[in-house]
């Protein structure tokens, strides 16, 4: 990285802070840490940051609710959420409310960094891409927005980058083992039931033009037809 990224970390447990924020600074990472969602909130208003590490489970403010708050403000800055629970459920909850990815605690420092490059590198380069034709829908990824005729309809985070993805493979097999690796970091069984949910959802919010479906290949993945 050729400039130094500043990282909002909020984290409730001030000796896990305290580790995650000195080992990112050795990295040359620049981080303010926060004991709770308000303040991180404030830090974030006042630091305009390129990332933001959540825990979900803060007083005050919970990570849920604080990236919620700022994603009204900001639809594109990366989220990673660091959590405890791992339940399917909770998995889309975060992806709902705004989170771009999580690491379930436990967590090793080096997959933490390897995370936090990807975000930003995948933010990168998505920020020179135009709008996308899907059959009748025009894509902007970095918005998270679907056009259709005059409606425009708002994705969240986790929706945009798996339709990104299916997009990149239109009319061919996206493989369900590597997209669960790229986007959620393992393809175990929650992780999957997770991907299910939101391929559902994408179905639903491109079902006005009739000629686009994402098919489920049995044993392989999923395909975008349009």
């Amino acid at each position: 990285m050729t400039q130094t990224i500043r990282i909002i970390l909020a984290e409730d447990e001030t000796a896990l802070g305290t580790i995650i924020k000195e080992s990112l600074e050795t990295r040359n990472f620049e981080v303010t840490f926060c004991e709770d969602g308000e303040k991180a909130l404030k830090a974030y208003r006042q630091n305009k940051p390129d990332l933001l590490v959540l825990d979900v489970m803060m007083p005050k403010k919970d990570g849920f609710t604080l990236a919620k708050e700022i994603r009204m403000e900001n639809p594109t800055i990366p989220i990673i959420f660091l959590t405890a629970k791992s339940q399917t459920k909770d998995i889309v909850e975060g992806f709902e409310h705004g989170g771009n990815d999580y690491l379930k605690k436990p967590f090793s420092m080096e997959e933490l960094i390897v995370r936090i490059k990807a975000l930003l590198n995948r933010v990168s380069l998505q920020e020179n891409l135009e709008d996308i034709v899907i059959g009748k829908f025009r894509f902007n990824s970095v918005k998270q927005l679907l056009t259709w005729e005059t409606e425009e309809v708002m994705l969240t985070h986790r929706e945009s980058q798996l339709l990104y993805h299916l997009v990149q493979k239109k009319n061919l097999v996206l493989d369900r083992s590597t997209i669960l690796k790229t986007l959620w970091g393992d393809d175990d069984f929650f992780n999957a039931r997770s991907m299910d949910v939101f391929i559902t959802k994408l179905r639903k919010k491109l079902k006005q033009d009739p000629n686009i479906q994402i098919i489920n290949v049995r044993g392989f993945g999923y395909k975008l037809i349009c």
